[in-house]
């Protein structure tokens, strides 16, 4: 009986070392594997049902972590929507001028002349036809403030010679505004500056005469106006919408009389010897300082459809 329980366990081995192995699977990436013969093939996981996968599922997961977070709106209507062409890139301007009035009153010094200053103070007015065109007028009054300067005085002294020079009363012109560009910059750490640029043109009057220096003694001279021309050019910085603050150069252009540097040995009382022959092309180059106000102070942006 031993032996032949011994035989039974030697030959247990001895026969599952006889069964042949299994050869390794050939797989063949040019056609879908078909499944061994007795099997069913495994099924696709199915699709997840709204609520509970894909995007839907995704904003469930917001939801559940943040319900502040969460949509109150069908994104599938909205995204259905058709969007509106019109898109404005450009930002609106800070400063409307169109249909505005700007009033803008000022203080002129003289730039060019070293004989004598034509200083006083200044009003423009202009209306905005359209944001960047304006027509207006301006005017000066200088009466009472032309002032010899201490250089011509020196001068005559020292040499004994007067040189001519002249006295304004008033100056008034009509004029057309341009503004070719506009912008902002930064200033006081975070404090937005709006500005912008202008030039200018136009015509009118400027009322002059002599001021008597070569024989004082007998000659006095009236007052004449003579046709003008306006050239300028300035920049505004905007403080809010409609206060501004401005700097401007202007050249008034004329042809002006000066006083006759000779006197008649015959007759000096004689008012046809006290003028020059001719006329000087005189150019009275401005510096102009103020602040403007636009008028309304407030406006309605209407874009268009």
């Amino acid at each position: 009986m031993g032996l032949l329980v011994a035989a039974a366990l030697v030959a247990v081995p001895l026969t599952a070392s006889a069964q042949p192995k299994e050869q390794p699977k050939e797989i063949n990436l040019d056609e879908p594997e078909t499944p061994a013969e007795g099997t069913e093939p495994a099924e696709a996981p199915a699709a997840p049902a709204e609520g509970e996968g894909g995007d839907e599922a995704g904003l469930g997961d917001i939801c559940k972590i943040d319900p502040s977070a969460c949509p109150t709106i069908d994104l599938n209507k909205e995204a259905a929507k058709e969007l509106n062409p019109e898109t404005y890139a450009v930002q609106q301007i800070y400063a409307l001028r169109y249909h505005r009035f700007e009033v803008n009153p000022y203080f002129g010094l003289t730039m060019n002349d070293q004989f004598v200053g034509h200083n006083g103070p200044g009003l423009a007015i202009n209306w905005y036809l359209t944001n960047v065109l304006a027509i207006g007028v301006n005017g000066n009054w200088y009466a009472g403030l032309n002032t010899p300067s201490d250089f011509n005085f020196q001068t005559s002294r020292a040499a004994r010679i007067g040189e001519p020079i002249t006295e304004y009363q008033w100056n008034a012109n009509a004029n057309f505004t341009y503004v070719p560009a506009y912008g902002k910059f930064a200033g006081f750490s975070d404090f937005i500056f709006h500005y912008d640029f202008f030039v200018l043109g136009g015509v009118g009057a400027i009322s002059t005469r002599p001021m008597a220096v070569v024989d004082p003694d007998n000659r006095t001279f009236d007052w004449k106006p003579k046709l003008a021309f306006h050239v300028g050019g300035g920049l505004r910085i905007f403080f809010n919408r409609w206060f501004a603050a401005m700097a401007e150069v202007s050249d008034y252009i004329f042809f002006d009389e000066l006083e006759n540097p000779s006197v008649s040995k015959n007759n000096p009382q004689d008012k046809s010897t006290w003028l020059a022959e001719g006329k000087s092309f005189t150019n009275n180059v401005q510096a102009q300082v103020g602040f403007s106000v636009f008028l309304p102070f407030s406006w309605e942006y209407r874009l268009p459809k």
